[in-house]
């Protein structure tokens, strides 16, 4: 099949287009033919090397972390799809390849498509929508009411995270640039803080959680809104040593994180706050969930540009120029693969 992959880590390397075969069907998979794939900084991160001591992959490698297309076959153990059910998913962080014709994914962590989406918006969604769940309705555990800080909320996690803490109750403040302040308003955040023209620390105080996605000033920043007993979680890190334990990480990598994040910790526990790093992982359960928002109308996608599947490096350097909708090029763009 035609795919897109790295023969090694390279910064700003180009992705080669090439033949692979098609993925191995497990008895839990389903095989999707793929109709669109979203682009992500996360791919450019994976090509340049940024994750290679906490994911290993072997070259060569099928870029590509977001899917939506159609069922084509299914192991012997599948009870949840059929062919011809159309699908989307983020792939387990081992199983990637959406950058290709197919793959086969676990069938827990697959979703029917929303039916009020086209390919590509689906495939724009499931990375980003599934960090936004796991950082508010898992890991902050965010309640009616509450106050939360959602970092470049014109990005691609920012844009369905601002929706999903509006869906839960919450009251939403947001950082983005002059250009996206309307944006963010229109996504339903109740104050926007344009970070061109005032320092967020500033101007809010009291938060209950904040959802960081952007650098170290920015994260420590961060701590001066929030009130003892706060959350901060962080999307871009440091890792912790708890995300070092679930991850399976040896010994010497727990070490590594520890030392990476011990600034971070030890100032945060000093206000009494809880930091913590979260890498998400694919869910196909809490997919449906997001589902459901999404056609209640809840939920929408935010989206700036399709581009053809042999044009997916061009797709890969627009995500990285930040000139897509989002600050510094977090949002998602859909590559249109099968017709």
């Amino acid at each position: 099949m035609k795919s897109f992959l790295i023969d090694r880590y390279a910064k700003g390397g180009a992705l080669r287009l090439g033949e692979s075969p098609v993925p191995e069907l497990r008895d839990n998979d389903v095989m999707v033919e793929i109709h669109a794939a979203g682009v992500n900084l996360l791919d450019s991160k994976i090509r340049d090397g940024e994750f290679k001591l906490i994911l290993s992959y072997r070259l060569p490698l099928v870029l590509g972390n977001d899917v939506a297309g159609v069922v084509v076959r299914v192991g012997a153990n599948v009870t949840q799809f059929k062919p011809g059910d159309e699908v989307y998913a983020r792939p387990a962080q081992d199983r990637i390849g959406t950058f290709a014709e197919y793959i086969a994914i676990d069938q827990d962590d697959v979703a029917r498509k929303p039916t009020n989406l086209t390919m590509e918006e689906a495939a724009s969604i499931p990375l980003v929508a599934l960090t936004a769940w796991q950082v508010l309705v898992e890991r902050a555990n965010l309640q009616k009411g509450q106050k939360v800080l959602i970092h470049a909320g014109s990005g691609g996690v920012g844009t369905i995270a601002i929706q999903l803490a509006k869906h839960l109750g919450a009251h939403v403040a947001a950082t983005t640039s002059t250009a996206n302040v309307a944006l963010v308003k229109s996504l339903g955040a109740d104050v926007v803080v344009d970070y061109k023209k005032d320092d967020f620390e500033k101007v809010l105080q009291g938060y209950d959680v904040v959802l960081n996605s952007l650098g170290k000033d920015t994260l420590e920043k961060s701590l001066r809104v929030l009130k003892s007993g706060g959350k901060l979680i962080s999307i871009s890190g440091p890792p912790d040593p708890d995300f070092a334990r679930q991850n399976g990480s040896g010994w010497l990598l727990q070490q590594i994180m520890r030392l990476l994040s011990s600034g971070i910790r030890r100032k945060s526990k000093r206000r009494g706050i809880g930091y913590s790093f979260l890498f998400m992982t694919a869910n196909g359960g809490q997919l449906g969930k997001i589902t459901s928002l999404i056609e209640a109308g809840d939920i929408r996608p935010v989206m700036d540009r399709v581009f053809p599947f042999e044009r997916t490096n061009e797709a890969l350097d627009y995500v990285e120029t930040g000139r897509v909708w989002g600050d510094r090029g977090r949002a998602f763009i859909a590559v249109h693969c099968n017709e």
